[in-house]
């Protein structure tokens, strides 16, 4: 499984994402399970946390649920130098 390795913290975004739908994060995580995804709440909680890397397959089921642009993921974060 690919993994995108967080060397910037993305996690802002995703909780930005999730309460703009009203979602709390076990809602989200049972409508990315219907999706495919095996992840569990604690894990999708370290994810926004910025403590654990996501895979891609996860981001992009994000973005189904979601329905943005990917580019929603990255809003605001600029390279570290």
């Amino acid at each position: 499984m690919e993994k995108l390795i967080q060397d910037i913290s993305f996690g802002d975004n995703l909780k930005r994402l999730r309460t703009q739908k009203k979602l709390s994060q076990a809602d989200l995580v049972y409508k990315m399970q219907t999706y495919g995804s095996s992840i569990s709440r604690s894990a999708y909680s370290m994810i926004e946390l910025g403590t654990r890397n996501i895979k891609i397959s996860d981001l992009i089921i994000l973005q189904q649920i979601y329905k943005v642009d990917f580019g929603e993921f990255f809003k605001g974060i600029a390279p570290q130098e």
